[in-house]
């Protein structure tokens, strides 16, 4: 019985991603871009997940998708701020720090989300494009959907090839926070704005 629940969640959760949406809009133009957080490497430098994103987001600014660009997320699994540290980055890789806002409180997807739509929402701003790694768009497409804004997400490639196993085990991870987020996120942490 207990096996046949479990299995039944990650049956109802790969179906979930499968049919996520990629955005609720065809434009090509957006407010802002919003670089979801991951975490920095044990010295505060930017890791390789963490520097595809930003890499990706400067790519997406060079080609006009958007004029700025909100890098969002907390110190949510060591000491040093995500947003921070890719602001960094994108600063260094020619952005603007004015063009640059920080969301430096998220600890999670959701409120990566929630807490940049505060941003998006005080400058007036009602569309974006969400940058992420591959494995997480279907759950923050999930996340965003249900949110009052014109969105779409956009696949940061990695800047290093994926150690053996790598994707795999992060595509389970991505998995089972689908489950997570299905069965108690989505009820129980609402995006209070």
């Amino acid at each position: 019985m207990c096996a046949a629940l479990v299995l039944g969640l990650i049956a109802w959760a790969a179906l979930a991603r499968r049919l996520a949406p990629l955005g609720n809009t065809a434009q090509d133009q957006f407010d802002v871009l919003i670089v979801l957080g991951y975490p920095a490497d044990a010295d505060g430098n930017p890791s390789p997940t963490e520097l595809a994103r930003v890499t990706e987001a400067v790519r997406e600014y060079g080609r006009g998708v958007a004029p700025r660009i909100i890098m969002t997320g907390g110190a949510a699994h060591n000491r040093y701020v995500e947003a921070q540290v890719m602001a960094r980055t994108a600063e260094a890789q020619g952005i603007p720090a004015q063009l640059i806002f920080e969301e430096p409180d998220a600890r999670n997807t959701i409120e990566n989300a929630c807490d940049s739509l505060r941003i998006m929402r005080s400058h007036g701003w009602q569309s974006a494009e969400v940058i992420s790694s591959p494995s997480h768009l279907a759950r923050a497409a999930m996340i965003l959907s249900r949110l009052p804004l014109q969105w779409r997400v956009h696949a940061a490639p990695p800047v290093e090839p994926e150690p053996a196993g790598g994707s795999e085990t992060g595509t389970i991870v991505e998995l089972l926070k689908t489950v997570h987020y299905l069965v108690w996120s989505r009820q129980m942490e609402p995006c209070n704005l």
